[in-house]
């Protein structure tokens, strides 16, 4: 009989890596916890629940990394970009999508596969014998965190996320508000209506910042230390960097005309995007917050167009647990001081959905592989999986090490083509037709008779 592999976390990498080794024959055993034990951000009990954006970014796989992320895992018959294909929602040129039913699509998925058994039993210590693979995410629990710390020698590494909030979309004055994605961005009428737009003046914007840094907001533990990941900064950190910080991230008001006032440049800009396929709910984009509840109310209620809003979801913050994987994890994600254990997903060092799932792919395949008796081949380092895999595995600065989303940054330069922004279109679509030709010779390499 087959020897079964154990994974540890239901999330975005875990459902993803029992799909994978599920379809490769290897029978799986997928351990989640909740809904017996629950977590501060997760809702509900579902496989690969989404708890902070419905977002999956950028879908473009010629000019955007993280899009031709998306393109490799399709290729791999990947179960997390097949669900949100399924329930994408307009959103430009982004792939975003109803969140409750991509998880339930997930979860629907992974319970009726014949290769795949789903426990709800904690698992506390890290196991001593077998096949494993530690995909806890963000939320790892205590026992668990414990337990890798004391393996590890060190305590975890670890940093703050926090959740935007979610809005009622028939509390949003649309007589202030309007639709558009900026630029006009996608292919069809929806698709360019696909946020709501909420417009300030100058006076309004400046008024939004002091309330934005007078408010109550969340205080730490003794003993904590905020350390965010930049990609994910509560608004408050980034108003206490500059008055002007906001008007040039989430608020910036390129791309976008008021039709209410169309002569009018508007000088901050709050975007909210669809939340869910009926359309009634949508989340502010960029708007993770640590600010406490009666003060999200006050301060967000001050966005024009926002003055009447009823709140699906207040902001929150959350401990996000993660290992100093360039010291602890080979080239094939194994724990080096217990190899018959893998890890995947964020607790890797990885940050987003999609890289998420991603190393969630490649450990479920590698550790399938190898059970089967036939290891894999290291993923080519000049794929967008390969070039996160080399950067958490050892391409990384140790000392330094911290989440990362992936980007061309992380790609090895293509001879001959020129630098700068010029450059850059070429460059970036070089990185892609070579990333894609590696990928479909490393899937190939795979397929061997039965």
């Amino acid at each position: 009989m087959t020897q079964r592999l154990h994974i540890v976390g239901g999330g975005m990498a875990g459902s993803e890596a029992a799909w994978q080794a599920a379809n490769m024959g290897v029978p799986v055993v997928l351990h989640e916890m909740r809904p017996k034990v629950e977590t501060f951000a997760h809702r509900t009990g579902n496989l690969a629940e989404m708890v902070c954006s419905n977002s999956f970014r950028s879908d473009d796989d010629e000019q955007n990394a993280v899009g031709l992320l998306h393109w490799e895992m399709r290729q791999a018959n990947g179960l997390i970009m097949r669900s949100a294909q399924t329930h994408r929602l307009p959103a430009g040129g982004a792939l975003a999508v109803d969140r409750d039913a991509f998880s339930q699509t997930v979860t629907e998925a992974l319970t009726a596969h014949p290769n795949i058994d789903i426990s709800g039993e904690e698992i506390t210590e890290l196991p001593e014998d077998g096949q494993w693979i530690i995909a806890t995410g963000p939320l790892t629990s205590d026992a668990l965190g414990k337990a890798i710390a004391a393996e590890t020698g060190a305590e975890a590494l670890a940093f703050f996320d926090a959740i935007a909030p979610i809005v009622y979309a028939d509390s949003i004055d649309m007589g202030k508000a309007w639709l558009q994605s900026r630029y006009d961005k996608g292919e069809t009428e929806e698709e360019r209506r696909a946020y709501i737009n909420c417009p300030m003046d100058k006076a309004q914007y400046e008024a939004f910042i002091d309330a934005l840094l007078a408010a109550d907001k969340t205080v730490f533990h003794e003993g904590e230390t905020a350390s965010y990941f930049d990609g994910c900064l509560p608004i408050e950190v980034m108003a206490e960097r500059g008055r002007e910080t906001l008007r040039h991230g989430p608020m910036k008001p390129v791309g976008l005309t008021n039709p209410h006032q169309p002569d009018i440049k508007a000088h901050a800009v709050v975007q909210l995007r669809r939340d869910n396929a009926l359309g009634t709910l949508y989340n502010i984009v960029g708007f993770q917050t640590k600010m406490k509840y009666g003060a999200q109310a006050d301060v967000f209620k001050m966005i024009p167009g926002l003055e009447n809003a009823r709140f699906a979801r207040l902001g929150g913050i959350h401990r996000n647990t993660f290992l100093n994987s360039p010291t602890l994890l080979d080239a094939q994600m194994r724990l080096r001081s217990k190899p018959h254990i893998r890890f995947a997903g964020q607790i890797t060092g990885v940050e987003g959905y999609v890289e998420s799932s991603a190393m969630g792919l490649a450990a479920g395949r590698m550790a399938a592989a190898q059970i089967l008796g036939r290891p894999l081949a290291d993923i080519p380092q000049d794929t967008a999986h390969g070039a996160l895999i080399h950067h958490i595995t050892g391409g990384a600065e140790a000392k330094t090490f911290q989440p990362m989303n992936v980007n061309f940054g992380l790609f090895r330069p293509v001879d001959g083509l020129k630098g700068g922004r010029r450059g850059r279109v070429a460059r970036y679509k070089a990185y892609t037709d070579r990333a894609k030709a590696e990928w479909q010779g490393w899937l190939a390499a795979q397929e061997v008779p039965a």
